[in-house]
């Protein structure tokens, strides 16, 4: 799987937005991967839908995280997802939680891959034809049907 990811943000008071890309090899959609979902240490910051944070206002105050992001692989239906989620704003915009989160997908990720590669394809194909036993029990009717046609002729 391909990850990209980007932190933009412009200056002032606004929020950082983290738009991220992952994308399923050929392989990975072959296999019939299924989506992924991990909890990430990244918070998700009160009101997180607003792209701004004032000064002294919800991060920028006495601020202890009460939730996390969640982060999603795309299943072989999906093959590609792109997110767009809103940090929260930081005086030193450092966000090392960033690459550990996309560390602990792909990890997560790379379990059910292996899971996926180790069920082996199979090809089986298989018939029966009606048995010995089965011919003779209907021998007796086969053929008197047989006869009755050709004497009504």
């Amino acid at each position: 799987m391909d990850m990209e990811w980007t932190i933009l943000k412009k200056r002032g008071n606004f929020r950082p937005v983290l738009r991220y890309t992952l994308t399923l090899t050929e392989f990975e959609v072959q296999l019939g991967m299924p989506a992924v979902r991990v909890q990430s240490p990244i918070p998700k910051p009160p009101d997180a839908g607003w792209t701004h944070c004032w000064p002294g206002q919800n991060e920028r105050a006495e601020w202890i995280p009460a939730e996390w992001y969640l982060l999603m692989t795309p299943s072989y239906r999906t093959v590609t997802v792109t997110e767009d989620i809103r940090l929260p704003w930081r005086a030193d915009n450092e966000y090392p939680e960033v690459e550990a989160a996309f560390t602990q997908l792909r990890e997560a990720f790379e379990s059910a891959l292996a899971d996926a590669v180790e069920s082996a394809p199979m090809d089986e194909r298989g018939s029966m034809q009606t048995s010995a036993a089965a011919k003779r029990v209907i021998a007796p009717a086969f053929a008197a049907e047989r006869l009755l046609r050709a004497v009504r002729g």
